[in-house]
């Protein structure tokens, strides 16, 4: 038997204690959460303070002062704007900067994919990243510092220039020797041709060639180089290749005198009818060979080679190529910057897809260029992103690594414009002028930004 619970219903608050104490809350009368507006304002305002002191009061001062002339007296309107793209020198900047935004961001974002990719499938994948990331705990005027030294001309001092000349002398034996010239006079059995060394006789096998060379820098004396021989050994063509001079003063013109250094690494070519037919290097006594010649007359050849200066690597730091010199610095320090966030996407990746793809038969290289690339996108567009405002905000490097003598083909729009306003050129309205292009050329990056969060956070 069951009974019917339809009847009025009872107030929670009579069934707890009886009769309700009070009348029933309104919904204006609830209690707010969170603090009141006045208290809200009260500790926003010292942020908005701050915020007018240090960014809205520069922009809309720089905006006024950009009017006005260099003693900010003479009003000239958009004269400092129209400077800006007649100024040749400006101008180069301006491409500069277009250079730095177009090649810049996309090496830096590749770079972080690659090493981002590079890290999921390596062991010691977290020293890995280190290393890469690493450079980001160095200012960027630190690293300016490190890559001043890294592109100094001298092999010497310069890390790159080393490398460069390591790898070149790896796979070429050529020693040069500049300034370097033959033995002049009629005894003597060579003679200078088109910067090249020839005898002046046709040389058969079994016959000894002298060839005595003068002018020899001490600089450029390779320290392996030993006493030449009085006569070489052996069979076929022979020859000796020596610094004709005694050092102390006397010996011979044209003989080889005790104490007299053979020239190491010189390339000798053997000469036929116009074509050369064999070729060799001088040992560290300077003395060469050619053993196995068919028989005939020839000319031996020093090539012009031997006489020009050694390979030194690249001028780094010279106008043609300052600009990507800097990039690659620049490249240097952002990388972990860029594998570190494209990593973090690539940990977020839902893993399903990627075996879903791979169990239907895609490649690798497939899989990550319509799967990994496409869901990746956001925080590509990310870092693409904030790579371009760097690029348009970047200073420091500029200015440390390029010398003064190549800044003005390095020039970057942000370092002229402290260089116009406090770098010597005391012209703070062309300074204003160039400010506000930057932040016109910074802020639609910007608004991108702001837009892609708010959808995101919708």
């Amino acid at each position: 038997m069951t009974e019917r619970l339809d009847g009025p219903k009872v107030p929670p608050a009579e069934i707890a204690g009886g009769a309700a104490t009070g009348p029933a809350e309104t919904p204006h009368m609830q209690r707010r959460l969170g603090p009141s507006p006045a208290v809200a304002i009260a500790f926003l305002l010292p942020a908005a303070l701050l915020l007018g002191i240090w960014v809205v009061y520069p922009i809309v001062y720089s905006l006024f002062r950009s009017l006005f002339d260099a003693n900010g007296t003479g009003f000239v309107g958009l004269g400092n704007y129209t400077t800006i793209f007649t100024d040749s020198g400006t101008l180069t900047t301006i491409r500069n900067n277009l250079i730095w935004v177009v090649i810049a961001p996309i090496i830096v974002t590749t770079l972080g994919l690659i090493f981002a990719v590079l890290t999921e499938r390596i062991r010691w994948s977290t020293a890995f990243k280190l290393i890469v990331f690493m450079p980001m705990a160095v200012s960027l005027m630190a690293a300016g510092v490190i890559f001043r030294l890294v592109y100094e001309e001298n092999p010497d001092k310069g890390l790159a220039n080393a490398v460069l000349t390591t790898v070149r002398d790896t796979f070429s034996s050529s020693q040069g020797y500049p300034e370097a010239r033959p033995r002049e006079g009629a005894q003597s059995p060579v003679a200078a041709q088109n910067g090249a060394v020839v005898t002046k006789q046709p040389v058969q096998a079994g016959q000894q060639v002298l060839i005595p060379i003068v002018g020899v820098k001490p600089a450029v004396m390779p320290a392996d180089a030993r006493p030449a021989p009085e006569s070489a050994s052996g069979s076929g063509i022979l020859g000796i290749v020596w610094f004709d001079f005694t050092p102390g003063g006397g010996g011979q013109s044209g003989a080889v005198d005790t104490g007299e250094k053979g020239l190491p690494g010189m390339t000798v070519e053997a000469v036929q009818n116009g074509k050369v037919v064999a070729t060799t290097a001088t040992d560290d006594q300077g003395a060469f060979r050619f053993a196995d010649l068919p028989a005939g007359s020839y000319t031996i050849r020093l090539p012009q080679s031997n006489f020009e200066a050694a390979y030194g690597g690249l001028t780094w730091l010279g106008p043609t190529l300052i600009t990507p010199a800097i990039i690659g610095a620049f490249v240097w320090v952002w990388a972990g910057f860029a594998m570190v966030l494209l990593a973090a996407g690539l940990a977020a990746i839902p893993r399903d897809a990627l075996e879903a793809a791979r169990i239907d038969g895609a490649t690798e290289w497939q899989v990550f260029r319509k799967i990994t690339v496409p869901l990746l996108s956001p925080v590509l567009l990310v870092v693409f992103v904030t790579m371009i405002i760097n690029t348009l905000k970047v200073f420091d490097l500029v200015f440390i690594i390029a010398p003064a003598s190549v800044q003005p083909q390095a020039n970057v729009i942000a370092l002229e414009m402290w260089r116009v306003s406090f770098g010597g050129g005391n012209n703070q309205g062309m300074g204003s002028a160039l400010a506000i292009l930057l932040l016109v050329l910074v802020l639609p990056f910007m608004i991108m930004n702001i837009r892609r969060f708010r959808r995101e956070n919708t």
